[in-house]
């Protein structure tokens, strides 16, 4: 398998995007194996992190092995182009760009693009967006996701923003295809501590809840 493709079933076996942001790249060189080791498969870089493009480079170069790697918060063509040089296998964007959302189709590159209604979530899946964020997501909560649904079932939905340990069964449940995590995954205080060993327990809670709910 080529290491610059997405792999569907990899995210399939753990459907958790875990958001990278503002953490520096010695910090994601510790986390990045422990993320891998605890059974998660699928993590976004955002790209207002500085040394973002550092930081996908390094992550595709050595630890693309099980592990879908993305960039996160594409917001402008530029920065999407940034991405892909750097090796970004999938792109998260936090709005609808309909250029961004096509190019990526044109390039067989999957793209989870963010919107909030459901005009917004079907026009970006009509664009051929692979799966569609809802961000914010808690704003909204589980049921929203449930009555999106109901008439718009064929649609794949990644909601994102205000998920934990907590709800995520919920959001499953509700007909999530997947959850978009960031700092309620990246434990700050353990990531500051170098509790490498806490962290990858922690991360293994997520796994669990989700194989509970699967």
């Amino acid at each position: 398998m080529n290491q610059h493709t997405f792999s569907q079933e990899l995210f399939k076996k753990a459907p958790i995007v875990g958001i990278i942001r503002n953490l520096s790249l010695e910090e994601v060189k510790q986390i990045l194996p422990v993320y891998r080791e605890a059974g998660l498969t699928t993590v976004e870089i955002t790209m207002n992190t500085p040394g973002a493009e550092e930081m996908i480079r390094y992550a595709v170069a050595n630890e693309s092995e099980g592990l879908n790697i993305g960039a996160g918060t594409v917001c402008t063509k530029e920065e999407l182009e940034i991405a892909l040089e750097a090796g970004a296998q999938f792109i998260v964007t936090p709005v609808i760009n309909k250029k961004i959302i096509k190019h990526c189709v044109k390039k067989g590159i999957p793209v989870f693009p963010g919107g909030y209604t459901p005009t917004e979530l079907y026009n970006a899946w009509s664009y051929g967006a692979t799966m569609v964020k809802i961000y914010p997501a808690t704003s909204l909560g589980p049921e929203y996701i449930k009555d999106l649904k109901a008439p718009l079932n064929h649609l794949k939905v990644l909601p994102t923003g205000g998920i934990n340990l907590e709800n995520m069964d919920q959001f499953l449940k509700a007909g999530a295809d997947g959850l978009g995590i960031g700092s309620q995954l990246f434990n700050k205080k353990l990531i500051q501590e170098k509790d490498w060993a806490g962290l990858q327990a922690f991360f293994e809670k997520f796994v669990a809840k989700l194989h509970a709910s699967q």
